[in-house]
């Protein structure tokens, strides 16, 4: 099997704006990453991914937040709150579709440990987004549990893993292996460098596309047709950090512009598709009813919204190269895409 590297390590650089130096959205200072990916005999291909903010005390120093949605068939914790004020107050986890309870509840445990002195009588409102991984994960099965969630907290870390692991265990995307991808972006406002990063949990349908190149029509390879026909839609998980001071109407802004970058790569945000974007900052300035307020102003917003845009195309190719191919229930298989011949149509066309 062909060893796995990043796109940009095939030569590429999609885009116009520089990266951060890992090129993930741990570029973004103090964001952390961890995963915990569960194989378990012939039928358990699945797992967690949680992104830390890495902001001590969240609970109770809550960062400015907002979601966007470009197609709702999911199900995301903790929206409306978000939605309502503009806050974020827990670590965000991804998993698989049926998980979203057990790992709610994995969550909310954790943060009241961590945090300690949450008052009896408050609530906790945990951010879970999920991706539906049936292709080759049993998730009639509920094979992940809170202690799993603590386990993927405690494993988080600046340089994480991409592709085939935590959440993106078992996901496919454009009927390949897809998995968890990432990215950064940097750019100067105002005489300030600011980052934006993006972490995807792919696992959705389309014509794939990388960088204007309609790949998956040009492969010779295809997904076997059996295997194909199982996932036609599916779902994408997008999570935005930045250290640029928004306010959660900007930040809202910013996560629409998510699907942009999804567009790029060949999804049209499919009938059965949830694809949701969920943006924080790290900077507290923009958090709304809190008295401060040293936001950007939105005139100045065009190099965030493009950062948003490349970083999550960027995030989808790095999902597909970094993802080796996975079988699971049923001897159902996810391929790895080929990419040394994908990389040889883009050279061909002049990349």
């Amino acid at each position: 099997m062909t060893q796995l590297k990043r796109f940009r390590e095939y030569g590429f650089a999609p885009g116009t704006l520089a990266t951060g130096s890992m090129n993930k959205v741990t570029d973004v200072s103090g964001v952390l990453v961890g995963h915990l990916s569960k194989r378990e005999g012939e039928r358990v291909r699945t797992g967690i991914t949680v992104i830390d903010p890495g902001v001590t005390g969240l609970y109770h120093h809550k960062l400015p937040a907002a979601v966007a949605v470009g197609n709702g068939f999911g199900k995301l914790t903790g929206v409306t709150q978000i939605t309502e004020l503009g806050t974020l107050e827990t670590p965000i986890a991804l998993t698989n579709t049926l998980a979203v309870g057990p790992v709610l509840h994995g969550l909310v445990e954790l943060v009241l440990r961590v945090t300690g002195d949450i008052p009896t009588g408050q609530t906790v409102n945990g951010v879970v987004g999920e991706t539906n991984d049936g292709v080759v994960n049993d998730i009639h099965r509920i094979s992940l549990s809170k202690e799993d969630v603590a386990a993927a907290y405690e494993s988080r870390t600046r340089d994480f893993d991409l592709g085939s692991v935590g959440a993106g265990t078992g996901t496919s995307v454009f009927k390949w292996k897809g998995g968890i991808g990432s990215a950064s972006r940097l750019v100067t406002i105002e005489n300030r460098e600011f980052v934006v990063g993006a972490l995807l949990q792919t696992n959705f349908g389309g014509d794939l596309t990388i960088m204007g190149i309609p790949v998956g029509k040009l492969l010779q390879e295809k997904p076997p047709k059996a295997e194909s026909d199982l996932k036609n839609d599916g779902s994408c998980m997008i999570v935005l950090a930045t250290d640029a001071p928004l306010s959660s109407r900007q930040l809202g802004r910013l996560a629409r512009r998510a699907m942009i970058g999804l567009g790029r790569t060949g999804s049209v945000l499919a009938h059965g598709s949830g694809d949701y974007a969920v943006a924080f900052s790290t900077d507290r300035s923009g958090v709304e009813g809190s008295g401060a307020g040293d936001c950007l102003p939105d005139n100045e917003l065009n190099p965030l919204f493009l950062a948003v845009v490349e970083a999550v195309e960027e995030s989808v190719y790095d999902s597909l190269f970094m993802s080796e191919t996975v079988t699971g229930r049923d001897g159902n298989t996810l391929r790895q895409i080929p990419t040394d011949e994908a990389a040889r149509i883009l050279k061909e066309h002049g990349l």
